[in-house]
């Protein structure tokens, strides 16, 4: 399977009006690795995996914001999956593509907290995939154990 599709929201690209109707249970992110296999996680399932966290700024947010998650890059070899392309699709239906080879260990995270609150769905949540847009050799990215994003 050359292509991964990855379901979550992106960016807040979503209908505000289905926001408050949606609890954080119901919004397990999807990896769909083939027609057959789909593969579901919970907030509680990512925060048990490693966590990745970086403060940094955003076209989206003002100022800068402390953002909490799995590194896709880990999530993707967590569960053997493999590919050459993975597209991510918001609850929307917005869709971004990239190639595999363009993920880092650290970046993309699957953000899971903004500030260390889990994300409404109002507020681009319930998981958002970021960059440390403005990293440099000063930024400070935090490997995290998972204990310390429990609910």
């Amino acid at each position: 399977m050359s292509k991964i599709l990855l379901f979550l929201t992106l960016f807040g690209l979503i209908n505000t009006l289905t926001g408050p109707a949606l609890g954080q249970d119901g919004n397990a992110l999807r990896l769909t690795v083939s027609q057959s296999e789909t593969i579901q996680l919970n907030l509680e399932e990512l925060d048990a995996l490693d966590q990745i966290e970086f403060t940094t700024n955003t076209i989206w947010l003002s100022g800068e914001t402390h953002f909490s998650g799995v590194s896709l890059k880990a999530l993707l070899r967590q569960f053997a999956i493999k590919g050459n392309k993975i597209e991510m699709t918001a609850l929307d239906g917005y869709a971004v593509s990239m190639p595999i080879a363009d993920l880092e260990d650290n970046a993309p995270i699957i953000s899971t907290r903004l500030n260390g609150k889990i994300i409404p769905i109002r507020e681009n949540g319930p998981y958002w995939v970021v960059f440390p847009y403005d990293s440099d050799k000063n930024t400070k990215l935090k490997l995290t154990s998972p204990a310390a994003f429990g609910n």
